[in-house]
């Protein structure tokens, strides 16, 4: 039987969170509809953009850059400080949620895991009707929103739940490998990242498809182990 496997990722999870919380507490403004952040300390000039809104985002904001920077880029960025006994409250209420639907749950972060429904699909729903219904109520029953991948395998559930943010269910299944992954950059590969890129694109290799048709005998040459597990990444069936 092949498996049914669901990577949900809270979007923007620090900032939602904070922006729950506050509204819960009685704020007038839902700081996700706004330019803001959750950073460090703005008066002495520390941290970095943990999370930002959609609404930052569209100023080139980016998550990992300094304040300084991020205010330079909008100066009526408005900063809120982190808070983890927040996150943790939102992150267990998301987790007892979805174990009402499988106990094979993998977490991969406080606001992301992979959920093995396999063995747990009523009968007459499939596992994308699943996505839908936890997607749903996320939004209703938690106030935040959720990315979903459905796959048959981790690999490709997370590479679903990127595809396009916020608040989407994707699919990613064997027979749409070469319609929806392989047309990607192949930075957007699991594990590529800054030091790998200039070489594959030294040989050429600009997509994940373009990967996937390189040998593997080339890739193991030039990057060793790295270059199997990458072709094998793109190849995923």
């Amino acid at each position: 039987m092949e498996r049914k496997i669901l990577h949900v990722d809270v979007n923007s999870a620090f900032l939602s969170w904070t922006a729950v919380d506050m509204l819960k507490q009685g704020a007038e403004i839902d700081i996700r509809t706004i330019p803001a952040i959750i950073g460090g300390d703005e008066e002495k000039r520390k941290g970095i953009v943990l999370a930002k809104s959609i609404p930052a985002k569209k100023y080139g904001i980016q998550t990992a850059e300094p304040i300084y920077f991020a205010k330079q880029k909008c100066p009526n960025l408005q900063i809120y400080q982190s808070n983890f006994r927040v996150y943790r409250q939102y992150s267990n209420a998301l987790y007892d949620l979805l174990h009402e639907y499988t106990d094979k749950i993998e977490q991969f972060s406080i606001d992301e895991c992979f959920l093995d429904i396999t063995d747990f699909i009523p009968k007459g729903k499939t596992d994308i009707q699943i996505a839908y219904e936890i997607h749903t109520r996320v939004k209703q029953e938690l106030g935040f929103t959720v990315n979903i991948g459905v796959a048959p395998n981790k690999l490709l559930a997370k590479m679903a739940s990127d595809f396009e943010k916020p608040d989407k269910v994707h699919t990613l299944y064997i027979n749409e490998i070469s319609t929806k992954m392989w047309q990607l950059p192949v930075s957007e590969l699991l594990m590529v990242g800054k030091r790998s890129l200039p070489k594959l694109e030294l040989l050429g290799i600009k997509t994940i498809g373009e990967l996937a048709h390189t040998p593997k005998e080339l890739l193991e040459n030039q990057f060793g182990k790295f270059g199997k597990m990458i072709w094998e990444y793109a190849n995923r069936n």
